[in-house]
């Protein structure tokens, strides 16, 4: 059953609905939404549906965060890969940069808590260059090399001026 904006009050249970199909319970959320039937609500899942919208951003933010930070390490201190692998590594950052500000121009309250999560996402990131580049851990600063927003800005890459002149 497709509800309409303009349907009557729905014959459905949609707390039932939201078990059975997904796509038809916040089709019919939304219906009743539009139509101001608050009393037929399902509140309890669309309440923790509202609540996930905001938990997923959070997470892909922080996931989007993290794989920047691994590429700017890579390009950083992964002497043997960067002449082969620059450009993909350069092309993924900005990727990843590019998500990351949609999301903050979406919900701009999401910039504190990538700063708050900067530093394990960091960790995170040198991790995975350790364990995919096999250089020594004591080569690779613990402490964040970069700050969030040299990170996020847009044509900065921790390249020493040397490899800069050899790049450009």
């Amino acid at each position: 059953m497709t509800l309409k904006t303009s349907d009557p009050k729905p014959q459905v249970d949609s707390s039932s609905l939201y078990d059975a199909d997904f796509v038809l319970w916040t089709e019919t959320t939304v219906a009743l939404l539009k139509n101001r039937q608050f009393d037929s609500l399902d509140l309890d899942n669309l309440i923790e549906e509202i609540e996930g919208l905001g938990k997923s951003d959070r997470r892909a933010t922080l996931s989007y965060l993290a794989c920047l930070c691994e590429h700017l390490l890579k390009i950083k201190y992964w002497d043997a890969e960067r002449q082969q692998c620059l450009r993909g590594w350069s092309i993924e950052v900005n990727n990843f940069r590019r998500e990351i500000h949609r999301l903050l121009k979406d919900s701009p309250s999401l910039r504190p808590y990538l700063l708050e999560n900067f530093q394990s996402e960091y960790q995170d990131a040198r991790d995975n260059v350790l364990i995919a580049s096999g250089i020594a851990p004591n080569l690779i600063s613990k402490e964040p090399i970069f700050s969030l927003s040299q990170a996020l800005e847009k044509d900065w890459l921790p390249l020493s001026s040397s490899l800069e002149s050899e790049e450009g």
